[in-house]
């Protein structure tokens, strides 16, 4: 209790400043949790709109809350961080489970409402719908452990299943058999007896080796580390599966323990296909790497057919893919059919051949080789069945060129013929045809929505230069042209949820504008009206006032570039504010596709979290969502990440200052993740900016050897690069003065919470001004209400120190 107190109170903070006083004024509260000003907390606990599910009968909605910002002691929760997941081990669950707080459901035909009652103390799950729609099935977290719950969406009425205790700790815990009356669970095995005690005197040294063959890796985090470790693993991910008759309540367990990484049960329900992790495990390497074996039972538990074993994985590079079969699963137009995937590589992206991949598939009773369907000459990503006829899209992706092509094969075909679909760059939003819209078949297996003749639907963004404007289209299979059913208007924003009816007439949608909040509303095809399901009122009508701008513009070497602009409500014509910048670089093949817009300027405006958006509440002007492209082959586009960052922060502030909003002497830039190395970098290599904040970053490149984010080059193919692109190499060139903020508990691959400290480290030794706040027990997100109240109060006070309090421009 006293540790979680003291947790309860303290954040970690750091400081080092060239002024004693500048100092001392920031340490007085440094060892308690702070709250940013209360116009910051009004917007911050303001009601969330709901979440939306659809009924798999197209007949009703499921409108649910989540809880937004837990406290700081349920993330004091007991942790073990095992193989890459981090369990609870008092639930045999997730540390951090979703909790439910508020659920209707609304009936599409008239809108009328079925209230549901969650249960006083209940930590609810996101609810799984049978595919008949008569049932939700959920879990609930208790104190010791995790229970399963359905209900009955006719009346709203929760019932516990009972003597269950479901293994969530890895794995999908619970999937509805296609007869729609039972589930498929994993569940604790019964007498398994207490966990492993850690040795209390070493039985020996830790010992890794290689001997053959390079295992480059990425720097994963939450690793197995020892033999109790591995142990541990064993014990809180081992389950049993067991089917649970909804009805009555009576369940039953099959087959023989074991760590279940999936399970998938055949469209006809007479087959499982179970893949099992085993020894030997990795400290290198998630548990998805390690070995396993893939097999189908039948619903006893009784093998039927070895599909393949897996061996460990962890000489797969960047980009690459194991050897043997891959994305194994069922296809869902037949009752016990399996298709995979193979290398023809040998899983290396950089090999020479002709064809990378191909597609096999196998039918009960599973007896002789597997079938060859077709090879892909790119790397294969996606194949997406229709209802009938053996008829599936397949895609295929190219790295280096961003090139993604999409073909139409019928998989029943003596000699299938693919015909080409789409062949566009990956990376052209404007022009992205959209996603095949998908339906739920009465067994639970989801294919690609038929329309007419021989159709499809295809719901996109419809990204355009004025901003994403929605779409739904018709998709002629035989002529490949498209005809528009719906697109979002102008000056609003409204996106296609799911189709209502088969053919396209009657479909949801979600709509939006700067002045109204999101809504579900009910569309005809062809007709300009539409009937809302929900009436949702605007949780923080102070927002309004805000003003919001798309800025289009050119960097010197003719890139064109855009930002939001964002001014604070009660702005004056022509008055210059302190300006924050916030971005997130990223990388692309061509100018063509750098400059292209995302997102829309017509969106309602919400603030939560840790956002940004909130210095709007304090009188700065905000450049949101800057484009800070990095364009070039993409094997080697960082050679010049620096100068191509700096040149586009440049032309951002030039706009801005030219549109007559900011004072080019208070501007500040911000980022979070990558965006806080972008933030780094650019106080290393420039002068543009006052002040920076940068939070969960990574600055020192010589710690992810093996390559991040698009670089696919290690650190021994591209010292210069890796050097010429780590802030910490440049600490002794930073002059404006950094905020650094890291989750103490950071589990994403390369942003370990020592890039902060040892960069901490440098610029204190540099003598520059520095703030390194650690928040405890967080992520690479920040989570609870605690730590996103102190961040906002931590953001806030560094700009009003170091941005907004400077010398005015002349």
């Amino acid at each position: 209790m006293n540790l979680l107190r003291t947790i309860v109170r303290h954040a970690v903070v750091a400081v080092t400043a060239m002024s004693l006083p500048f100092a001392s004024s920031f340490l007085a509260a440094d060892r308690v949790y702070q709250k940013p000003p209360k116009e910051v907390l009004d917007i911050l606990h303001a009601p969330a709109p709901p979440q939306v599910s659809l009924s798999p009968t197209l007949d009703r909605i499921l409108l649910y809350n989540t809880e937004r910002y837990p406290s700081i002691a349920d993330l004091a929760e007991p942790m073990l961080r095992l193989a890459g997941e981090r369990i609870n081990p008092n639930t045999n669950g997730p540390h951090r489970s979703t909790r439910l707080v508020g659920m209707q459901l609304i009936r599409i035909l008239d809108g009328s409402i079925t209230p549901v009652t969650i249960p006083p103390g209940a930590k609810f799950s996101v609810p799984s719908w049978s595919a008949d729609g008569r049932h939700l099935a959920l879990m609930n977290t208790t104190p010791s452990g995790m229970e399963l719950r359905v209900m009955d969406t006719q009346t709203g009425r929760f019932r516990k299943i009972p003597g269950i205790r479901l293994n969530a700790a890895f794995g999908d815990p619970l999937h509805w058999l296609p007869d729609q009356k039972s589930l498929l669970v994993q569940v604790v095995p019964a007498g398994r007896g207490a966990p492993p005690a850690e040795p209390k005197v070493p039985l020996g040294p830790k010992i890794q080796e290689n001997l053959t063959g390079r295992a480059p890796v990425w720097t994963f985090q939450d690793l197995l580390r020892n033999a109790h470790d591995e142990d541990l693993y064993d014990y809180y991910a081992t389950s049993r599966l067991a089917i649970v008759d909804i009805g009555t309540g009576k369940w039953a367990p099959l087959g023989k323990p074991g760590i279940v990484q999936s399970v998938r049960p055949s469209p006809d329900g007479r087959l499982l296909l179970v893949s099992l992790i085993h020894r030997p495990y990795s400290y290198l390497v998630t548990a998805e790497h390690f070995p396993r074996e893939i097999e189908i039972w039948d619903r006893s538990g009784n093998l039927v057919h070895k599909v393949a074993s897996i061996p460990l994985q962890e000489q797969v590079q960047a980009d690459g893919v194991p050897v043997g079969p891959r994305a194994v699963r069922w296809r869902p137009d037949e009752p016990s059919t399996l298709v995979w995937v193979e290398a023809l590589d040998g899983g290396d992206p950089k090999a020479k051949v002709a064809h990378r991949d191909r597609i096999l598939q196998l039918r009960a009773p599973f007896r002789g080789p597997a079938a060859e369907i077709v090879r892909t000459e790119f790397r294969f990503t996606e194949l997406g069945f229709f209802e009938s006829g053996g008829t599936a899209l397949l895609s295929e992706f190219d790295r280096p060129t961003r090139r993604s092509r999409t073909w139409l094969i019928n998989m029943d075909a003596e000699k299938p013929a693919p015909r080409k679909i789409w062949d566009r760059n990956a990376q052209d939003r404007y022009r992205d045809p959209g996603s095949p819209l998908m339906r739920t078949l009465a067994n639970g297996q989801r294919v690609i929505r038929r329309a007419s003749g021989n159709a499809m639907f295809l719901a996109g963004a419809g990204a355009s230069p004025q901003g994403d404007r929605p779409f739904l289209d018709e998709f002629d299979l035989s002529t490949l042209a498209a005809k528009r059913i719906y697109r979002c208007k102008e000056g609003a924003y409204e996106r296609i949820l799911d189709l209502l009816a088969e053919d396209g007439s009657t479909f949801l949608t979600r709509y939006e504008s700067p002045q109204e909040p999101p809504n579900i509303f009910v569309r005809n095809r062809g007709g300009a009206e539409r009937r809302a399901l929900t009436q949702f009122k605007d949780p923080t009508p102070q927002l309004r006032r805000i003003r919001k701008q798309l800025v289009t513009y050119k960097r010197d070497d003719g890139v064109q570039l855009s930002f939001t602009l964002y001014l604070p409500p009660g702005y004056k014509e022509g008055e210059r504010l302190p300006t924050v910048v916030w971005a997130y670089p990223r990388e692309y093949t061509g100018t063509d596709v750098a400059g292209q817009i995302s997102g829309s300027p017509h969106r309602f405006t919400t603030i939560e979290g840790t956002s940004h958006l909130f210095f709007l509440t304090q009188d700065y002007a905000i450049l949101d969502d800057v484009a800070i492209p990095v364009v070039g082959d993409s094997e080697t586009v960082n050679n010049t990440y620096v100068e191509q960052i700096v040149s586009s922060a440049r032309a951002a502030i030039d706009k801005a200052v030219e549109m007559g909003v900011t004072d080019r002497e208070r501007v500040g830039v911000g980022g979070h993740s990558y965006g806080a190395f972008m933030t780094a970098n650019l106080l290393s290599h420039c002068n543009l900016f006052r002040a920076g904040i940068a939070r969960s970053g990574a600055y020192n490149r010589t710690l992810t050897p093996f390559g991040f984010q698009s670089e696919r080059r290690t650190l021994w193919e591209a010292p210069e690069t890796y050097v010429r692109m780590s802030p910490f190499m440049f600490a002794h060139k930073i002059d404006a003065p950094i905020l650094l903020i890291h989750g103490e508990a950071d589990n994403n691959s390369g942003t370990f919470p020592i890039q902060s400290e040892r960069y901490y480290h440098a610029l204190k030794g540099q003598g520059k001004t520095v703030r390194y706040v650690v928040l405890p027990l967080e992520s690479h997100g920040y989570a609870a209400r605690e730590s996103v109240e102190h961040t906002l109060w931590e953001m806030i006070g560094w700009f009003d120190r170091h941005l907004k309090k400077a010398a005015l421009s002349k």
